[in-house]
């Protein structure tokens, strides 16, 4: 049922601000009582700096009171409307009389946002989903990576990248999307994410964050909120083939013995399940290579980047500020932040053996010393056969973009000597491919001082790891930011690589009804190339859920 309230905008207290003193602003606005407010509900929150550094926080809020239709009338205010909120519905239920049989139960490839969200909307209604995860579950996984960062032995199926939760749960955290969302499904991530751990600020920040120690609680609460409402999670269980039979999915198998029957399996297999795409593509799975992105971490203080965005170093009340950037080159190459995290940590994101990637995290108290983001190029699939990049001649056009990024983690890994290999920008700003001496470096900054990172590194030529003109572009883009953010291109700026899993280089095409050529798949989520981050993942996965149990309700 609807709710009717007022909503008003640009609702300004100070930081550090009490509830009653919200109230009493909302009260004060509406010209009533504070009393006479029976309920409100903040449903945005972001930082207005505008006039640094006179700073406020600005809220959207929903306001339940009497008479809100006279109070609308009477005031004539261009900020507050009338809303009714729909909240967002399923639609599909099963029961134990009318449920799946065994051979119908949906199968869910992967645990990270898109199938973790799928799966709990399957089981939670009914349809008794099972989950196949190739790593190990949260608290095995959690071990394995930190193992992993303190002596460099890599597990290849239990890294940042694979393992329950998805490559998300190292990472940032952030909820972020700008996904259209006429349906509701993002305010229901927020919704179930809080459910199962999540701060309640999730439901309303612009910028809903929530952090690495706290996700991997919140996947596990999951998990088990799955398995309660007859799911199942198997970990250690990689699909190494598909079973079909005229053109219709009959099954699945599991780590190339066990068979596994189904009817329907989702795909939603992360970015990094290079070695699942080549079984796929050997299995006829209509795929193609599309654009992403690479580049490389940059490390500031984090105080260089509140001084930018607040006009102070130390903000009380005020989380650490946060930056996002666009350029673009004179060659006309897209430069941009991407995956940024305040008060962060550069890890080692590796899931393969000589090759290294590195990503962004960041705990939920956002409190390391230095704020890092990756700065990306766009690069298509004309790029991928460049010089000494080129890829082998036996290599599918569709996977050219896999082949593109193990390329760039090989030099990556050999120029770190499997640490994550880090120079100064002004050293790798200066470098000229052949002429540079390797080792020079001043690796003892007083404005940035050592890198912040989980895994071990080593300063090195980072700059032999993109082809060139991806180097100038990124130079460029640097420069630009440093028009916006005064000393961002700073001689004594952390660069370190490679980032390269940025998206999925691949997309499994599906059709209207979100299924593959091969009827019963259903490509799914950020591996599959319909979503970019946890907040457009988990929605995918929802959807795909939506079409899976309609589909099952309309058989029995």
């Amino acid at each position: 049922m609807a709710i009717k309230m007022i909503r008003i905008q640009q609702v300004k207290c100070k930081p550090g601000h009490t509830q009653e003193q919200l109230l009493h602003k909302l009260a004060a606005m509406l010209k009533v009582k504070p009393e006479q407010i029976t309920h409100y509900n903040i449903k945005k929150q972001s930082i207005d700096a505008r006039k640094k550094p006179d700073i406020y926080y600005s809220y959207v809020v929903d306001v339940t009171v009497s008479q809100e239709d006279k109070i609308i009338k009477r005031l004539h205010n261009p900020q507050m409307s009338l809303v009714q909120e729909k909240p967002y519905r399923f639609g599909f239920a099963a029961d134990e009389a009318h449920g799946p049989s065994a051979a119908e139960r949906p199968v869910i490839v992967g645990t990270g946002p898109a199938g973790l969200f799928c799966g709990y909307l399957l089981a939670k209604h009914g349809f008794r989903p099972i989950l196949l995860e190739r790593g190990a579950d949260a608290d095995t996984r959690v071990q394995d990576v930190e193992q992993f960062w303190k002596t460099g032995k890599l597990h290849t199926e239990s890294n940042v990248q694979f393992g329950e939760g998805g490559a998300g749960t190292f990472s940032d955290g952030k909820l972020n999307t700008l996904v259209k969302d006429k349906d509701g499904r993002n305010q229901e991530v927020l919704r179930i994410l809080a459910e199962h751990g999540a701060p309640a600020c999730i439901l309303y920040e612009n910028k809903p964050h929530i952090g690495t120690d706290i996700l991997v609680q919140i996947v596990k609460n999951m998990r088990r909120a799955i398995e309660e409402a007859g799911g199942e999670v198997r970990f250690g269980s990689k699909v190494t083939g598909l079973c079909k039979q005229h053109g219709q999915l009959t099954g699945v198998i599991i780590n190339g013995k066990e068979q596994l029957a189904c009817s329907r399996a989702v795909l939603a297999i992360g970015h990094s399940a290079r070695d699942t795409f080549s079984v796929l593509h050997q299995a006829g799975l209509p795929m193609e290579a599309k654009s992403f992105a690479v580049g490389y971490r940059v490390e500031h203080p984090q105080t260089l980047i509140n001084q930018a965005q607040y006009a102070q170093k130390q903000p009380a009340h005020l989380p650490p500020a946060a930056y996002k950037l666009t350029a673009k080159t004179a060659g006309g190459r897209g430069v941009y932040s991407f995956c940024m995290c305040p008060g962060g940590y550069v890890v080692n994101a590796s899931s393969e053996e000589g090759r290294l990637a590195v990503n962004g995290m960041s705990y939920s108290d956002r409190g390391s010393r230095h704020a890092n983001s990756a700065v990306i190029i766009t690069v298509t699939p004309e790029d991928f056969n460049k010089a000494e990049y080129a890829i082998p001649a036996e290599c599918p056009d569709a996977l050219a973009g896999i082949a593109f990024q193990q390329r760039l983690e090989e030099r990556a890994y050999h120029i770190g000597q499997g640490k994550i290999p880090v120079q100064r920008l002004g050293e790798f700003a200066g470098a000229v491919a052949g002429k540079q001496e390797a080792g020079r470096m001043d690796a003892a900054s007083d404005a940035v001082g050592e890198p912040c990172m989980k895994g071990s590194y080593a300063y090195g030529e980072v700059r032999r790891i993109l082809p060139e003109e991806l180097n100038l572009a990124f130079l460029e883009g640097m420069q630009q930011f440093g028009r916006i953010i005064p000393g961002f291109d700073a001689a004594d700026v952390l660069v370190s690589g490679v980032e390269s899993r940025t998206s999925s280089p691949v997309r499994i095409t599906r059709d209207a009804h979100l299924q593959s050529t091969l009827r019963g798949i259903y490509p799914c989520g950020e591996g599959a190339g319909y979503a970019g981050g946890i907040t457009s993942a988990a929605m995918d996965g929802m959807r795909v859920a939506e079409q899976i149990a309609g589909e099952l309700m309309q058989e029995l």
